[in-house]
């Protein structure tokens, strides 16, 4: 009798290990990768404002050709995490292989289109004419290395699949390094300017591709994977990420429309939205690190019939992902007073940020159960309804949105309606974990 309390207690010390020992690994990869931006932002900088507007437009360009495309990760690692549970590494690493095939079909079509549509793209984006030229530069070269990155994503889901985020961060912490150092000697060393910066980055990002080959091709030699191309299985991978790519589109349009508002606001609004907007970015890296822990877990615990203990690793996840919320929004709170100043000086700027600031404080919590439901339906392989809960929260969010400057509403009542998107975004993820229905069991669902 004096034991029996002590099972869920083990059982939420043994939840609470894997998600630390896959969590915190993670956190730091997604943190990592954002500094190759900063880090080329810091080296071009120095070279003037011209080539720094140009940076900041082929950056943009960049970012988003490949962040769409980050289903690669999250579809590759649920997929993989399945046959790990289910004890079968061989098809593991074969459907990661998959994955990383499609990734390089994609990539290879994605720099085809960008390398001659580079001048027509950074007009779109309304370069100035003293920028568009070191924008164009640099969109054309670093497009080189679009393969790569994508060849990366999918790479690093097969690692997460296999329970391995370690892996993931030592690549990236050494690929940041690489690229700080390659820009500095191509940038004024060999004299090349903004060019150096992009050559800089496709080195970098080829490094990390073939480090992440080298690992997957010894698996795959350890355990007897094929490694050629299955049109079958390529297939397979691009119809499992083709939902999670509606998905992220959908959030890329929510978060378009929320800048395209806070710009209609007047200056001081749209740069304390950008602001708030970078912090927001940043506490989503906490939360996604806890998600991507979901992802590889349940995946596990679907591919090994083990329904229940699905059930109760999501249980102890939300917790989590409450607690962290909780914790992120205070820190939010005490943080303000030399947050802002980091930024801005400007007092109108300041006073339209604080309240904007206190409702993302507010809103941590909803934002953690948000984060870790997501990772978890991704994990369960549970696409569609990822696709289609976001489309609805979409539907929800604009028209809102919208209102804002028709209504009079300032800053405020715009991340009033961020917080009213990630409610929905709760709402809908809250009752599909509730129905049961992403628990499907087996290597594949």
């Amino acid at each position: 009798m004096t034991q029996a309390p002590a099972r869920p207690k083990a059982a939420r010390r043994r939840h609470d290990r894997e998600i630390v020992m896959l969590a915190v690994p993670a956190f730091g990869a997604l943190v990592a990768e954002p500094l190759f931006v900063m880090a080329d932002s810091a080296i071009v900088g120095h070279l003037g404002t011209a080539q720094l507007a140009g940076l900041g437009v082929a950056s943009a360009l960049l970012v988003t050709s490949v962040s769409v495309f980050v289903f690669l990760a999250y579809a590759t690692t649920a997929a993989v995490a399945r046959r790990v549970g289910a004890g079968d590494l061989p098809a593991a690493i074969r459907q990661g292989m998959d994955g990383i095939w499609l990734a390089l079909l994609l990539g290879s079509a994605v720099m085809a289109v960008v390398l001659p549509t580079a001048p027509a793209l950074v007009e779109l984006f309304g370069a100035s004419e003293t920028a568009a030229p070191y924008a164009v530069t640099y969109l054309r070269i670093s497009s080189l290395g679009i393969p790569a990155m994508l060849i990366v994503l999918a790479a690093t889901g097969v690692l997460r699949g296999l329970q391995n985020t370690r892996t993931p961060l030592y690549v990236a912490v050494a690929g940041f390094v690489a690229n700080g150092i390659l820009n500095v000697v191509l940038v004024y060393g060999a004299g090349l300017g903004i060019a150096g910066s992009a050559w800089g980055t496709v080195i970098a990002q080829c490094g990390m591709a073939a480090v992440y080959l080298a690992v997957v091709l010894r698996g795959a030699r350890k355990h007897g994977a094929s490694l050629r191309p299955d049109t079958a299985g390529i297939r397979a991978s691009a119809q499992a990420g083709a939902p999670l790519l509606v998905r992220t589109l959908s959030l890329r349009a929510i978060l378009m429309i929320a800048t395209a508002v806070a710009a209609r606001l007047g200056d001081s609004d749209i740069a304390a939205h950008q602001i708030v907007l970078s912090l927001w970015s940043l506490l989503a890296f906490a939360m996604d690190a806890i998600a991507i822990a979901g992802q590889a877990i349940i995946g596990r615990y679907l591919g090994a019939g083990d329904a229940q203990g699905a059930r109760d690793v999501c249980r102890r996840m939300v917790e989590w992902g409450v607690a962290v919320g909780v914790i992120l929004g205070v820190l939010v709170v005490l943080a303000r007073p030399v947050f802002l100043p980091l930024f801005t000086s400007d007092s109108a700027v300041k006073d339209a940020a604080l309240p904007a600031l206190i409702i993302v404080a507010l809103s941590q919590p909803i934002c953690g159960i948000v984060f870790v439901l997501d990772g978890v339906l991704m994990g369960a392989g549970d696409g569609p309804y990822l696709a289609w809960a976001m489309l609805v929260t979409l539907a929800v969010f604009t028209p809102a949105a919208l209102l804002v400057p028709v209504l009079g509403g300032g800053l405020t009542a715009l991340w009033a309606t961020m917080t009213l998107m990630m409610a929905v975004r709760m709402l809908t993820l809250w009752l599909r974990s509730r129905s049961g229905r992403w628990v499907v069991t087996g290597a594949a669902r």
